[in-house]
C-alpha cells in the first residue's frame, strides 16, 4: 500500500509495526487515549490488531475521557466502539466533574462537564454501562473531585499503573506531528526520550506516554481507514458536507479556544444538541454568531475614539470579575518584565525595522527558544501602544496585543506566547518540595 515514505524508505505503517513492537516488549502495562477522534480512533484499532496478531494474551486498556457536550454523531461512534471492544480490552469510559477551559466567556474561565450540581443543564444523559466511570461508580483514586482536565487524563495513568501492580506503563496517544507546530515542538523537541525515541516520553515514575503515529499525516490516517475497512466518526463526513477543509475538521470540546471558530456549525449539524449547549456556558450563544467578527477581536479591530490601546486596556480589564481581572493583568506584568529585563529572540529584519522606526532596543545575547538563534531584544522604554508600523508584528510586545487577549477571552494569553501559568507553577512547586513524598 502506498503511504508517506520516511528517510529509511519504509512506509509510516511498517515505522508503526516496530515501534508496537517495541512497545509491547519493553512495557508491562499499556493502555490508549481514545479521544473519539479520527487519530486516536485510527490507532486503537491498529493496536488492537497488532495485540491480536503478536500479543495474544496480552490484554490492553483503553481511556475515554468523555467532556459532555459533543455532537451526537461523537456520541454514537464513541458508543459503536466501546460495545465491540468491551470484551477484548479493558473499558474506561469517565465521565466524572473536571475543571475545563471555555474561551467563549469574560465571565467563565472553567466550565464543568458532568458537574453534579448543574445535572438539570447537561447536554446528554449519563452513559449507562457497567465500564462507565462516574462519582457513583470511581475506582480511580488518584481523582479528586474537579480536577484539572489535563490533570485527569495524567492521574489516570498514574493510578492505571498502581492498579495494574506498579509496573511500568505506558499510555498511547494518536497525536501527530503535522497537525500543529505546538504538537510538533512537543513531540519531536524533548531533550530526553525513552531509550532515545523522540516520541516517547516520561510522565511520572514508571508512566510513559508514546505517540507512535507522530509521522503520520492526515491523508495516511483516511488512507489506512479505508484500506482496513475501519469504522470512524462521522462527524468527519458532516464537516466534508459542510464545506470545511481536513485540517479544520476537529473533534473537541465546542468551547474551547481550537473550536469555537466553528461552533455555530453545530446549529448546522445538530441543532438539538446546539439548544442545550446555549445554556451550558455563558457565551456560546455569543461567540457563535460573532465569532469571526470583530466583536470577538479577530479582525481589523478599531480603536475607541478617546482611547490609546493601553487606556482601553485597562478600562476592559476594570469591567471585569475580579478572578479574571488578576489572571490578566499578572500575565501582562510579566510580560513587560520580560520584555524589558530579558527580552525576546526576533529575526534580524524584525530588528532592524524596529531601529528603523526609531524604537529604543538593544540585544541581551541569543535566543535559546528559536530555531535560528535569533538575538534576544530588550525594549528599553514603554511598551509600545501598538507596532503597526512595523511590517512583521506577531512576535512584538504591545498594549494592542495585550487588549486582543481580553477581547478573544484568550485567559492563558496563548496569543502573547504564553503556556498555561499553572503548569509552570506545578514544575516551580515540585523542584520547591523535591520530591519529598514518599513512593512517586
Amino acid at each position: 500500500m502506498y503511504m508517506r515514505k520516511q528517510y529509511t524508505e519504509q512506509n509510516v505503517y511498517e515505522a508503526l509495526q516496530k515501534r508496537l513492537k517495541f512497545i509491547f516488549e519493553e512495557f508491562d502495562n499499556i493502555f490508549v487515549s481514545f479521544s473519539g477522534g479520527k487519530d486516536s480512533g485510527l490507532l486503537l484499532n491498529l493496536t488492537q490488531d497488532f495485540q491480536k496478531k503478536y500479543y495474544p494474551n496480552k490484554k490492553i486498556g483503553v481511556f475515554h475521557q468523555d467532556f459532555e457536550a459533543q455532537y451526537t454523531v461523537t456520541t454514537e461512534y464513541v458508543d459503536r466502539t466501546f460495545k465491540r471492544i468491551q470484551h477484548e480490552v479493558e473499558p474506561y469510559w469517565v465521565c466524572l466533574p473536571m475543571a475545563t477551559r471555555t474561551a467563549l466567556s469574560s465571565y467563565q474561565m472553567y466550565w464543568y462537564p458532568w458537574d453534579d450540581t448543574k445535572e438539570h443543564l447537561w447536554v446528554r444523559s449519563m452513559p449507562k454501562y457497567p465500564y462507565v466511570i462516574n462519582l457513583e461508580h470511581n475506582p480511580i483514586t488518584t481523582y479528586h473531585y474537579r480536577m484539572y482536565q489535563e490533570d485527569l487524563s495524567k492521574q489516570f495513568s498514574r493510578w492505571y499503573r498502581i492498579s495494574h501492580g506498579n509496573k511500568k506503563t505506558v499510555c498511547l496517544l494518536g497525536i501527530r506531528a503535522d497537525e500543529s507546530l505546538q504538537r510538533y515542538s512537543a513531540i519531536l523537541n524533548k531533550k530526553h526520550g525513552y531509550q532515545d525515541e523522540c516520541w516517547i516520553s516520561k510522565q511520572f515514575k514508571d508512566v510513559w506516554v508514546a505517540s507512535p503515529i507522530y509521522d503520520w499525516s492526515n491523508s495516511d490516517v483516511w488512507h489506512a481507514n479505508y484500506l482496513f475497512n475501519y469504522d470512524y466518526n462521522k462527524l468527519y463526513d458532516l464537516y466534508y458536507m459542510a464545506g470545511l477543509k481536513p485540517d479544520q475538521m476537529r473533534v473537541a470540546s465546542p468551547f474551547n479556544d481550537y473550536a469555537k471558530d466553528s461552533l455555530n456549525l453545530y446549529r448546522v449539524i445538530d441543532p438539538e444538541i446546539w439548544t442545550k449547549l446555549v445554556g451550558r456556558v455563558q457565551g456560546a450563544n455569543f461567540t457563535s454568531i460573532y465569532g469571526k467578527t470583530k466583536a470577538m477581536g479577530y479582525r481589523n479591530l478599531k480603536l475607541p475614539e478617546g482611547h490609546t490601546w493601553e487606556s482601553y486596556t485597562k478600562f476592559l480589564l476594570s469591567t471585569l470579575p475580579t478572578r479574571l481581572r488578576n489572571n490578566y493583568v499578572k500575565k501582562f506584568k510579566t510580560s513587560i518584565q520580560f520584555w524589558h529585563t530579558t527580552g525576546g529572540g526576533l529575526e534580524e529584519d524584525v530588528i532592524q525595522d524596529l531601529i528603523e522606526h526609531g524604537y529604543n532596543i538593544r540585544r541581551n545575547g541569543i535566543s535559546n527558544y528559536t530555531v535560528m538563534k535569533n538575538s534576544r531584544i530588550i525594549f528599553l522604554d514603554k511598551i509600545p501602544d501598538h507596532t503597526d508600523d512595523i511590517k512583521s508584528s506577531r512576535d512584538i510586545p504591545s498594549w494592542k496585543r495585550m487588549c486582543y487577549c481580553i477581547l478573544k477571552n484568550d485567559h492563558t494569553c496563548r496569543f502573547m506566547g504564553f503556556s498555561l501559568s499553572r503548569k509552570q507553577q506545578k514544575r516551580v512547586d515540585i523542584l520547591k518540595h523535591k520530591y519529598t513524598k514518599v513512593g512517586d
